[in-house]
């Protein structure tokens, strides 16, 4: 058990809150990490008059900046941290920030991810052995807030009592969040770089930071794979190592289990305790999510609740994603609870301090998306719409899984084709790959950003080349549509995509995107193509995950595409648009179609690729469609 820590002296906050920075928090390994703990003024370090509950965040952002997380509606920007310490502190608990490894004040070498699991459960062991906690701690925070939080739940650590997992926590980084269907999300790439500059290398020496400013990242983007010392994060070896080993790193071997990106390895070990788990449709994180609801609902009678709304990663409390916009009642606040930082305080009452509530929230709540008027707002986005709905679960009770058949004439009907004349095909040349124009993304920036986009290619998109022009008249794009809806239709849950393909390479992708089609109106006079998901499939994978195989023939294979899950209205007169190519860059990284080990690859060739739309070999779109009278909406907060 830790010794009792003596912490550092008292500031004195103007609002009847002390605070005690940078106390340096000694791991197993000798390294310390600095830990800022806020308590109730006028109370002594051993906290005279009893012990209170704890509520954790551990974060690689900066203990002391403003985290995106604490905006609230009608704000012009974030809390600071102290003002949301001050808050909780003030409701009966002490807060403490923690700086992660390597980040910031705290000391020894970031490597992203996987140190996480340990520090954590020593860090919460610290905790409990500290005279002013009473053995309770809840674990809130954001994005990679929520990763930590995973991580040292998978380790059972003393005190864990309830938890927030806001947009993150991997439930297996294998399939979302680093790689997705054997691709490599290249998100990874441009997060790298960016807080590369906010490394203790960096920090500590200006030609570190001087070095990264002068990089033009997007000139490093048009030179792929990267290697060592020919990145744009060289600078900072620590960050190029792990980074490249993430991309190298395709099949699924035993590092992919490690503790903090591997949480649905621990399902049924996981600490009991209650938890929210938090995302929105156009987020990285929606299976995350999703798989580890899944997967901690197997103990009967866990307190969970899920949520879901149609931002952009833990953008909670903005009514728009890309450009479409899903009016008012998009936000978290004022529609679901009142503000985010009231809902955390009414679950940590609950279950750090007994509080039960008047009234039981529904156990999931979710955002459909769709119904809006399809004009232009005054801001210049989509009137898309949408409204909160309650369920009992997740996937809803009522869904049911409808097929929708590719066919050669380019129609997706719920007939099945027949014949064997249906086959399409189209050149991928890893040179020209078909740009990402939105959709579930984060942490792009200055390259790619998420959200609901026409899918029609512009400056303002990377990689894009045929301005004003639909992707769906690109050569190396097939493009599937339905007839105009005859009635409105709401899909709600899991969608995959079944095809059978070929290809004359040793190694290729295929890429699927779901798209809600507006018909032309006098804002959109030829029609709006929102992107609502998308998914991807590495073929050597085809077989397993764990042993790639190179495709060695040209004879046709099955694969399954596993875009993200969503929840859309689409209404009367929309077509479901379905789109089939064999990149989506700078999402994922590109195949260079030659079968090369991953990250490595020094030759590129174009693939001649295939899709089956036959009577033996049908590919189809598997959709959860919901009946419109069974959804629930949600009462206002």
């Amino acid at each position: 058990m830790p010794a009792v820590t003596q912490l550092t002296p008292p500031q004195l906050l103007d609002d009847g809150v002390i605070v005690h920075r940078d106390v340096m928090v000694t791991m197993r390994d000798g390294v310390r990490l600095a830990t800022d703990v806020y308590r109730p003024a006028g109370t002594d370090e051993k906290l005279t008059g009893g012990t209170l509950p704890v509520i954790l965040e551990r974060t690689p952002y900066g203990k002391v900046e403003r985290s995106r997380s604490e905006i609230e509606v009608g704000m012009d920007g974030p809390r600071t941290r102290s003002e949301v310490a001050t808050y909780f502190v003030r409701a009966g608990y002490v807060v403490i920030f923690q700086d992660c490894r390597g980040r910031y004040n705290s000391e020894g070498e970031f490597t992203k991810y996987l140190s996480e699991g340990p520090d954590g459960f020593d860090t919460m062991e610290w905790i409990v052995a500290q005279p002013w906690c009473n053995g309770q701690i809840g674990t809130m925070g954001l994005s990679y807030a929520a990763h930590t939080q995973a991580a040292l739940a998978c380790l059972n650590p003393p005190g864990l009592a309830c938890m927030v997992m806001d947009s993150g926590g991997f439930a297996s980084a294998y399939r979302c969040g680093i790689r997705q269907g054997g691709a490599f999300e290249l998100k990874q790439a441009t997060w790298a770089y960016r807080s590369a500059k906010e490394s203790l290398a960096a920090k500590s020496d200006p030609k570190v930071l001087a070095a990264l400013e002068a990089e033009d990242i997007h000139d490093w983007f048009r030179r792929m794979p990267w290697s060592e010392g020919n990145s744009p994060v060289r600078h900072v070896p620590e960050y190029e190592e792990y980074l490249l080993d993430q991309w190298r790193r395709g099949s699924f071997d035993e590092a992919w289990k490690t503790v903090g990106i591997y949480m649905e390895g621990h399902y049924d070990s996981f600490p009991k305790v209650p938890v929210v788990l938090m995302s929105s449709w156009y987020d990285v994180y929606v299976p995350s999510t999703l798989d580890n609801y899944a997967g901690l609902a197997r103990l009967e009678g866990r307190p969970m609740h899920l949520l879901m709304g149609p931002w952009l990663h833990g953008n909670r409390n903005t009514t728009f994603a890309g450009d479409t916009s899903f009016g008012p009642n998009a936000t978290i606040g004022g529609n679901v609870t009142p503000s985010w930082l009231e809902f955390r305080r009414h679950w940590f009452d609950r279950w750090l301090k007994g509080i039960a509530p008047a009234n039981e929230d529904p156990r999931v709540r979710l955002f459909l998306m769709g119904g809006g008027s399809g004009r232009r707002t005054a801001e210049g986005l989509l009137d898309h719409g949408g409204d909160w709905i309650s369920a009992a679960d997740w996937p809803l009770p009522a869904a049911r899984t409808e097929s929708y058949y590719l066919h050669a004439d380019g129609s997706l009907k719920t007939a099945a084709p027949s014949g064997e004349a249906g086959v399409l095909s189209y050149d991928f040349d890893p040179d020209n790959p078909v740009p990402t124009i939105g959709g579930a993304l984060t942490s792009g920036t200055p390259i790619f950003e998420g959200g609901g986009f026409n899918q029609r290619e512009e400056p303002r998109f990377y990689g894009s080349r045929n301005m004003g022009h639909d992707l769906a008249e690109r050569a190396d794009v097939l493009s599937f549509m339905t007839e105009p809806l005859a009635e409105d239709m709401a899909v709600i849950g899991p969608i995959s995509v079944d095809l059978w393909v070929s290809s004359d390479a040793p190694d290729t992708d295929f890429t699927a995107k779901l798209v809600d089609v507006y018909p032309p109106s006098e804002d959109y006079p030829e029609g709006f193509a929102l992107i609502l998901s998308d998914g991807i499939f590495r073929c050597r994978y085809r077989n397993s995950w764990e042993k790639p195989e190179l495709i060695g023939s040209t004879e046709p294979f099955r694969i399954t595409i596993e875009p993200f899950a969503t929840a859309n209205l689409f209404k009367a007169g929309h077509r479901l648009r379905l789109d089939i190519s064999s990149s989506n860059f700078p999402k994922f990284d590109v195949n260079p179609n030659s079968g090369e080990p991953e990250g490595y690859a020094a030759h590129k060739r174009v693939a001649h690729n295939s899709v089956f739309c036959t009577g033996t070999r049908a590919s189809s779109l598997q959709l959860p469609v919901v009946p419109v009278l069974a959804i629930t909406p949600l009462g206002k907060a």
